[in-house]
């Protein structure tokens, strides 16, 4: 039995189904990656049916395959959809039933040992830290919380998973941390009392025996930093929406110190310590506080401010007399859930706090302040390159498939490889690295210069300040009316989107959608639903909305989406090429932008039928030299144009139809 025919069983199944080019190719490559044990970067754009593409051959592969996704949109259209259907399919050709399991992060289940503590943990932990004492709100909130206490416990009862996903309805954050454990509280099945009646355990352990296992990037993250000891040994990886990975190790390689942090490790731990280790606890939280407060919001550069360093220096003294003091973790203990999840909040802040002081060239350090609610605040220390991470901790003993829609920046792989750790030859090829991977591009069965017109305004003034220019909001107006509605506005910032509905609101009586108005899948079916409507938003929508046929015809683009100034890794990655004699801009902020840019345009087409215009508001597209033409080359082979009516025509025609 070869990929091949399998896939053939697959797409057979459903009426009329028959594979595409970009699927055939795409499962002949995987087929062979595997054989050669060489791994593959392959760029398939929307419409080429890769999750069939990647799934076919993995049933080939001798145990347990693993499919990380960036998205939960994606992970349940493979759970839900897709895998039930492909199992269906090749039962009859494979002699069996394929399995397949989800394996997700411990918080995401029901912690049996969480449970016999939540009715007494609810009024000290998490909502309540800040909260001054038996308040009417207080009172309000407690009994809110009590009642999804109660129905989680009923749940409880039931439940064959402890998913949370199936708990219909939900619950609030706030309720499902008293009845969940993170990974670093938990003292193991083991040790723990209730650790035979583990729903994350049990998790794993179906995980084990299933043929695929659909994971997420995040949890990927863990356990590549965690020596691989979460995701059951396997022999292919597939690393769907691969773009996004590097992105997702930061986040999983990123700490924070904040004086919350600090106060709630106290007094989860203050049974176990003396009333002076307390003491200095607090001490170390207020000097945080007085230390972030005096501290400028950004990136730290010349090393940490005297006052932050000094706090930083007292959190760290502090946790490691705590941790001195809590001990070991011993089977023995009266509640080895609670001592380990004292020891976990002081392992982590006592980490963190070392890591600060060290002032690594290797890491990126910030300050983050908000003025929203209680105004937050937080020391934050990132790796400047996850780079090296990956290439030592992905892709030893096994093969690893990585696609996209977005793995070509200017018509090549080299930076998204160097981005995932592959090493890159100077004169490698588009297909083939010479360094122990290849690379494939298989289209795309969209007919993109018939379908899409990218008109970019360039007679419009370059875009120098934040916000709507007066000019292109002019631009915006035109174009919007020429269709009559059905646009997708992708904008750079929060108040550039305001301003965009703000002047439509005036100028048109469309039926305006702002992200932030309401939920974003609410906006989004009211945008299907009503073909005169307009939605707008910020850097989610460029990636998050799937709006195939007429409701969108229009995608409007205010500005190329650079990094801003003010994001501290983006900046630091660009200083240290800089400061290698490099250009940063080049070879940080533009692949950026790159792959923002071809992520938002990608929102136009995304069925055989659809038609429609991308209007870029950003003249830098057609006339900066070298950058302009190297985005275009990311993005999908539209007619190009630069004349507004050519763009205008072509709505009006669509407006008619």
């Amino acid at each position: 039995m070869s990929a091949e025919q399998l896939l053939e069983a697959a797409v057979g199944a459903v009426p009329g189904g028959a594979s595409r080019p970009g699927q055939q190719a795409m499962v002949a490559a995987i087929d062979k990656a595997v054989r050669e044990r060489e791994h593959l970067l392959v760029q398939a754009g929307t419409g080429t049916g890769k999750s069939l593409a990647y799934l076919t051959p993995s049933l080939l592969v001798d145990g347990p395959v693993v499919i990380s996704t960036a998205t939960l949109a994606l992970q349940n259209q493979l759970v839900e959809h897709d895998l039930p259907r492909l199992a269906a399919a090749v039962e009859p050709v494979l002699g069996r039933k394929p399995t397949y399991a989800v394996l997700k992060g411990r918080h995401h289940y029901l912690c049996v040992a969480k449970m016999e503590h939540a009715d007494e943990e609810a009024p000290t932990d998490t909502l309540f830290d800040d909260a001054p004492p038996r308040t009417t709100q207080w009172l309000g909130e407690a009994g809110r919380l009590g009642k999804q206490i109660q129905r989680l416990q009923a749940w409880a009862e039931k439940t064959a998973t402890g998913d949370r996903d199936e708990l219909d309805p939900g619950v609030d954050d706030t309720a499902w941390r008293q009845v969940s454990m993170p990974a670093r509280d938990c003292v193991g099945a083991a040790r723990c009392p209730y650790g035979a009646e583990c729903f994350a355990e049990a998790s794993r352990a179906r995980a084990r025996e299933a043929d695929i296992v659909v994971t997420n990037h995040s949890l990927l993250a863990v356990d590549m930093l965690a020596d691989r000891h979460i995701v059951p040994p396997h022999k292919l990886l597939v690393i769907d929406e691969a773009h996004e990975l590097a992105d997702r190790v930061s986040s999983a390689s990123q700490a924070e110190l904040t004086p919350e942090a600090v106060e709630r490790s106290s007094r989860r731990a203050r049974t176990l310590l003396s009333p002076a280790a307390v003491e200095s606890l607090a001490e170390a939280a207020d000097a945080l506080t007085v230390g972030l407060a005096e501290a400028p919001a950004g990136r730290i550069t010349g090393g940490l401010p005297e006052p932050l360093a000094l706090a930083v220096a007292r959190v760290e003294s502090a946790t490691r007399a705590g941790l001195t003091a809590i001990g070991e973790v011993k089977s023995d203990d009266p509640d080895p859930v609670r001592k380990q999840q004292a020891k976990a909040a002081f392992d982590d802040l006592n980490g963190t706090a070392q890591r600060l002081l060290e002032e690594s060239d290797f890491d990126v350090a910030w300050v983050e302040k908000s003025d929203v609610g209680s105004g937050r605040r937080a020391l934050v220390v990132a790796p400047l390159s996850v780079a090296g991470t990956l290439a030592q901790g992905l892709y030893a003993d096994r093969t690893v498939v990585a696609t996209s829609a977005t793995l070509t920046l200017g018509g090549r792989f080299d930076t998204v490889a160097r981005s995932l750790g592959l090493p890159v030859a100077a004169a490698a090829g588009p297909e083939s690295s010479g360094d122990g991977w290849t690379s494939l591009d298989v289209g795309s069965p969209f007919d993109y210069p018939r379908q899409g017109i990218l008109y970019v305004a360039a007679h419009l003034p370059r875009p120098q300040m934040s916000g709507l220019p007066a000019a292109a909001g002019e631009e915006l107006v035109k174009l919007v009316e020429a269709l009559g509605g059905r646009t997708l506005g992708l904008f750079s910032s929060r108040r550039a989107a305001t301003q965009a509905a703000e002047l439509l609101r005036a100028r048109t009586d469309l039926p305006i959608l702002v992200q932030g108005e309401e939920s974003l899948p609410v906006l989004v079916r009211k945008f299907r639903e009503d073909k005169a409507s307009c939605l707008f938003g910020v850097m989610s929508l460029w990636q998050g909305v799937d709006v195939p046929g007429d409701a969108c015809q229009l995608v409007v683009i205010d500005r190329l989406p650079f990094p801003r100034p003010d994001e501290p890794l983006a900046a630091a990655r660009a200083a240290a090429v800089d400061a290698g004699g490099g250009s940063g801009f080049a070879s940080v902020s533009v692949p950026i932008a790159a792959i923002r840019l071809a992520q938002g345009v990608g929102r136009l087409i995304r069925s055989t039928g659809d038609k429609g215009v991308v209007a870029v508001l950003d003249s830098r597209l057609e006339t900066a030299r070298g950058y302009g033409a190297f985005l275009r080359k990311s993005l999908p082979p539209f007619w190009y144009t630069t004349r507004s009516e050519v763009a205008m025509g072509a709505l009006q025609r669509l407006a008619g139809q």
